[in-house]
C-alpha cells in the first residue's frame, strides 16, 4: 500500500526531529490525522510564529521575545558573573534551582569534532567578545565565569577551549575566576534531565577550573 504524498511528507519532516525514529513518526503522523481542524490548524500556526516570534538576545544568545532578554536587562542579575552553557533549556533548568543570579551566556552546542562542530559553529567567539570588551570598558567588570557545559567528552573539550582562549586575553593569566560546576552532576549527564535540587548543589559546589 502506497500512502498519501501528504503522509509521506508530513511522517519524512517528523523524521529530521531529534530522536524520532520512522514508527514514531508514523505514529505522529497519523495522530494528527484525527486531531480536529481546528486544533491542527492551531499547531501549524504555532509552528510558523516559531522563527518570527523569537530572537536571540545579542548579549547572551539566549532565545527570548525581546534583546536584551528578560535575564540580561533585569538589573536585579549579577552581570559580573557569567555562567557559560550549552543550550537554553540548560539555561531554563538552572534558573528553576533558584540558585543562580547572574546572567547567562548560551554556545547552542559544543565541540564536537565527529560531527563536524567546532568553536566557529557555535557561540564562543561572541562570549570572547563580550569578556574583552568588557574589561576594556569602564562598566563593572566580569570577575567570574562558570562553565556550566554538560559533563561529556564534548563538554569538557568546550570548557578548556573556553578556558584557553580566557587565559589568551590575559596574556598567560586569567583575570578571571574560572570555575566548573561541582559534585552532583553525573558524568555524562545533559543539564535539562538533571533535577533541581542537584543542580543546586552543582551551583553551590563549583570549583576553579
Amino acid at each position: 500500500m502506497r500512502l498519501p504524498k501528504a503522509v509521506r511528507d508530513l511522517t519524512e519532516n517528523f523524521e529530521k526531529l531529534p530522536g524520532i525514529g520512522p514508527k514514531t513518526a508514523q505514529r505522529l503522523t497519523f495522530y494528527l490525522l484525527h486531531v480536529p481542524q481546528n486544533q491542527l490548524e492551531s499547531f501549524a500556526a504555532s509552528l510558523g510564529k516559531l522563527k518570527s516570534g523569537t530572537l536571540l538576545c545579542s548579549v547572551c544568545k539566549n532565545v527570548d521575545e525581546k534583546d536584551p532578554c528578560s535575564i540580561c536587562s533585569d538589573p536585579s542579575r549579577d552581570s559580573g558573573r557569567i555562567m557559560v552553557v550549552e543550550q537554553p533549556l540548560d539555561l531554563l533548568a538552572l534558573e528553576r534551582s533558584g540558585k543562580y543570579k547572574g546572567v547567562y551566556h548560551v554556545l547552542h552546542g559544543a565541540i564536537n569534532p565527529l560531527e563536524n562542530i567546532g568553536p566557529d559553529e557555535i557561540f564562543i567567539k561572541a562570549l570572547i567578545g563580550r569578556i574583552s570588551g568588557n574589561q576594556l570598558s569602564r562598566s563593572a567588570k566580569i570577575f567570574e565565569l562558570i562553565l556550566a557545559t554538560n559533563p561529556t567528552m564534548e563538554g569538557e573539550a568546550t570548557a578548556m577551549y573556553i578556558k584557553k582562549q580566557i587565559i589568551e586575553i590575559g596574556n598567560g593569566t586569567s583575570h578571571i575566576k574560572i570555575t566548573r560546576l561541582g559534585v552532583g552532576v553525573p558524568t555524562g549527564a545533559d543539564l535539562e534531565y538533571v533535577d533541581d535540587v542537584t543542580l543546586k548543589y552543582a551551583i553551590e559546589g563549583r570549583r576553579e577550573f
